[in-house]
């Protein structure tokens, strides 16, 4: 530690006084003294008298504040006056210790400088804790991020998989069914694509990742059946990957389902996805202008849709349900935060 005083006798008793209670102390006889040591050294602690010829305790203890790597500073006066220890507590001192004559001085300072001393300690270690917080965390974002390529880059090779052999396949209704495959492998893909190239990976952007999910849908969908146009008018919403993925793979149910049995044959027309934020979380609706239900016969197709739909609304604390329309049909899914 550096003690700065102008009094000569008072540096050297408080150097041998603390250097007996296990103290090394350097000494200085004017704040420019002291400076240059601290610009030059290394010092844990400095301890600085207020009544100094020329530059004041209160002036070197601004410019020692400003050093990098400042070390903490008792400020020593030897006035009773309340303001100047004010004055040096709010300048950053650590503490202030009034000169007394005796040993009680020497005990005074000896606790004072354990005390800051100490914080100093903690302080160091909390820092290090925290930069190997910092450091943990990175690389475990880097894992997870690492992960997710992976995930996707094998979900590609599958959903290519799934091309092949619908390639392969003479049945116009297989081929069919696999394409659906390969749609909702798409829509889960999607979301590892995003979480790889996200600084965030525990958040997905809903409304981005629907319009990628729909630009991919549009080049997708079955031909011969008319023109079929897909919009979308999304507000920003951010949700959890578990949940893009169940929202990414209902839209595409549904999309699909509207796209096959939503229009007379033949006949296009348009299916909207639409996103809203709500007080309690958000709305996900998809809707067409088709024939809707009540000019049609019995529900066509497997169910299996709807199953699947049903299944995930339900991990969602959530249900699809149908909204009357003036024209086609629309389902709605409220999902609560």
């Amino acid at each position: 530690m550096l003690y700065v005083d102008d009094d000569a006798g008072l540096r050297r008793l408080v150097q041998r006084a603390l250097q007996r209670r296990g103290f090394a102390v350097e000494i200085a006889e004017n704040a420019d003294a002291g400076l240059a040591r601290l610009r030059g050294e290394r010092f844990d602690l400095a301890a600085i008298d207020h009544h100094m010829p020329g530059k004041d305790g209160l002036a070197m203890l601004a410019e020692i504040r400003a050093l990098p790597d400042a070390p903490p500073v008792v400020f020593v006066t030897g006035t009773d006056e309340p303001q100047v220890a004010v004055d040096a507590m709010k300048a950053g001192a650590f503490d202030f210790v009034i000169k007394t004559v005796g040993e009680s001085f020497f005990d005074l300072l000896d606790s004072s400088f354990r005390q800051a001393l100490e914080r100093v300690t903690l302080q160091r270690a909390n820092q290090a804790a925290e930069a190997d917080l910092r450091d943990a965390n990175e690389r475990l974002e880097m894992l997870v991020r690492e992960v997710h390529h992976r995930v996707a880059n094998s979900l590609q090779m599958v959903s290519s998989f799934v091309s092949m052999q619908a390639g392969q396949t003479a049945d116009p209704a297989a081929r069919e069914a696999l394409a659906e495959t390969q749609n909702r492998i798409q829509a889960v893909s999607q979301v590892h694509r995003r979480l790889y190239t996200r600084s965030d990976v525990g958040t997905i952007d809903l409304d981005e990742y629907l319009g990628t999910l729909i630009e991919d849908l549009r080049n997708s969908l079955p031909r011969g059946r008319g023109e079929v146009s897909l919009t979308l008018d999304a507000q920003p919403v951010d949700v959890s990957p578990d949940q893009a993925v169940s929202i990414g793979v209902i839209v595409n149910e549904l999309i699909s389902n509207a796209a096959k049995y939503a229009f007379t044959k033949g006949q296009g027309g348009t299916i909207d996805v639409v996103l809203r934020r709500e007080a309690d979380g958000y709305c996900v609706s998809v809707g067409d202008d088709g024939d809707g239900f009540a000019n049609g016969g019995p529900v066509q197709g497997t169910g299996l849709g709807m199953r699947i739909i049903g299944a995930i609304s339900r991990s969602l604390h959530s249900k699809v349900e149908r909204v009357e329309r003036a024209r086609g049909t629309c389902h709605k899914l409220v999902v609560p935060i």
